[in-house]
């Protein structure tokens, strides 16, 4: 049995909190005029964003055209604008039937994410002022989910963020039908708390995030593989290897989308890898098996199954299952080795 990334190579949780929220959260709101919405709420007030260390007073970033939302679809007109900046020609259109949800009236979190794996992007969640910040100045839009209602009765929005001013106190953002829509800092912080601070990156997958930490980018780059975007989640599994060298993950998800791609020499080279920096996790050895398996290695991929057979572990029923399967490969003959 060959596995996945997405459930074996490291500690990470298969649903995010961000993703669960999304459950919950359907936006599909027409926004309007933004601050018109607001004053009902009675949000208005004066005030700046968190002042950060490592963040510049004010920020643009350039590039993200401009799609204004048609009635209940402003999450197939965020992630466009996103997906458009990332390098992806795409209308709103083209994103409906992968985001909106007509029986519920609006786009789920989830559904965004989804669908910019299935194009071959990093869906990167962050949280928090800081992230937002630290994100616009790197020169990385961000889709943020609004509440524009009240808790007890919300109105959810998907807006993206393009630039801030800390010393005028906005937030400039592409939102409903208005292009680079200044929003007041103190109203921004207050409706975007209720979505818990929820903000996604877009990211082509030789990009990283400013705030990039191994296990969110490896996450995330998992998602590209469980689409099975594998060119895609291979460049974000060597971006990964590059930036954290001793990366168990990095070498596992490498050799899983090299494997994707039919590239078995390749593979076998990252799941070895794999092996040297993680000697007693039995799924490398198991994954580099299977792959000389393929090979026609079958005395290698023989010693390789019975590595992960005597390391044991919760895995071990799979391991055997692996095993076998090899004994059944019959020997070459003469020596030869099937080679592919």
């Amino acid at each position: 049995m060959f596995f996945h990334s997405l459930t074996t190579s490291v500690k990470r949780q298969t649903q995010s909190h961000f993703i669960q929220a999304g459950n919950r959260m359907i936006a599909g709101l027409l926004l309007l005029t933004l601050p018109i919405f607001l004053s009902g709420c009675g949000l208005v007030s004066t005030g700046r964003l968190p002042q950060t260390v490592n963040s510049p007073p004010r920020a643009m970033v350039a590039g993200v055209p401009f799609f204004a939302q048609e009635e209940l679809q402003c999450g197939p007109a965020a992630l466009a604008m996103a997906l458009h900046w990332s390098g992806l020609a795409v209308q709103p259109s083209d994103l409906t039937p992968e985001v909106f949800s007509p029986g519920l009236q609006g786009s789920l979190q989830s559904g965004l994410i989804g669908s910019a794996r299935r194009h071959g992007r990093v869906a990167y969640p962050i949280a928090g002022s800081e992230s937002l910040l630290a994100e616009v100045s790197a020169g990385h839009p961000v889709i943020v989910l609004v509440n524009l209602g009240f808790f007890w009765y919300p109105k959810w929005h998907y807006a993206v963020v393009i630039g801030y001013d800390q010393e005028r106190g906005e937030v400039i953002l592409h939102s409903g039908l208005n292009a680079n829509e200044h929003l007041n800092s103190t109203v921004f912080m207050n409706i975007w708390k209720r979505s818990e601070y929820w903000g996604l990156l877009i990211l082509p997958p030789d990009r990283l995030p400013a705030g990039v930490t191994e296990e969110a980018w490896l996450t995330a780059v998992a998602g590209l593989e469980k689409a099975e975007q594998w060119r895609e989640a291979a460049i974000g599994y060597g971006v990964a290897q590059k930036r954290w060298t001793q990366s168990f993950g990095a070498w596992m998800g490498l050799g899983n989308s090299r494997y994707g791609l039919r590239d078995h020499a390749g593979a076998a080279e990252a799941f070895r890898r794999a092996t040297l920096l993680q000697p007693e996790n039995g799924m490398a050895f198991n994954n580099l098996a299977h792959v000389l398996a393929e090979q026609g290695k079958r005395k290698e991929a023989l010693d390789a199954a019975q590595r992960a057979v005597e390391l044991g572990g919760p895995l071990l029923d799979n391991f055997r299952q692996t095993l076998a399967r090899i004994k059944t490969i019959p020997a070459p003959k003469n020596g030869r080795k099937r080679e592919k």
